[in-house]
């Protein structure tokens, strides 16, 4: 494994131009990676589609709902009594059945306040690698790690890049084998350059 600087661009072409600056600043062909990052829940991981086996938003919803119809129902049950010289027992039942969906629609709506950002937020976006080419450069072993990594990054910068990142793997014959689309980037920050 080596520092894997990788740019962000949207175009293809932009990514092409990118490749070429960075052979030119004598970065090797074999260590250089292109390819297209799909947009943040679209990486099929498992099979159904998805990128997750459950929504990280929905880790308290059997409890909230719950909560939700069973405080809905009380409620609409005890107004159904009071309404139950007018609509006989039957409005018990239906004020029940009516407390209980609203409880739980209720419940639904105090979750997403209290929990994790929904997809698409900017809390989330954050987090999250955008779609789009990436380009990347593994910098090998060397003892000018430092100085490769800035020359890497004043590269993409000036290519339009529109995100930088570093990571940790492996690239082979242009070939980063161990992406990760779902690992959260580590955004380089900005810096003059020289």
């Amino acid at each position: 494994m080596s520092t894997i600087i990788a740019g962000h661009f949207q175009l293809q072409e932009d990514s092409g131009r990118a490749r070429d600056a960075l052979l030119a600043a004598g970065f090797s062909a074999r260590l250089i990676s292109i390819f297209f990052v799909n947009p943040p829940g679209q990486h099929n991981t498992f099979g159904l589609g998805g990128d997750r086996d459950k929504s990280p938003g929905a880790r308290e919803t059997g409890t909230g709902v719950a909560k939700g119809v069973a405080t809905g129902s009380v409620v609409g049950a005890a107004i159904g009594a009071v309404s139950a010289p007018v609509t006989g027992p039957l409005g018990v039942v239906v004020g029940a059945l009516v407390g209980g969906h609203v409880g739980s629609l209720y419940s639904f709506s105090d979750m997403k306040e209290a929990g994790a950002p929904e997809q698409g937020s900017i809390a989330n976006q954050v987090e999250q690698r955008p779609s789009g080419m990436l380009v990347a450069v593994a910098l090998g072993d060397t003892d000018d790690l430092p100085g490769l990594e800035q020359r890497a990054i004043d590269v993409l910068r000036r290519q339009g890049a529109h995100h930088i990142e570093q990571a940790e793997g492996t690239i082979v014959d242009g070939d980063w084998q161990d992406f990760n689309p779902l690992s959260l980037p580590v955004l380089m920050t900005r810096q003059e350059t020289s």
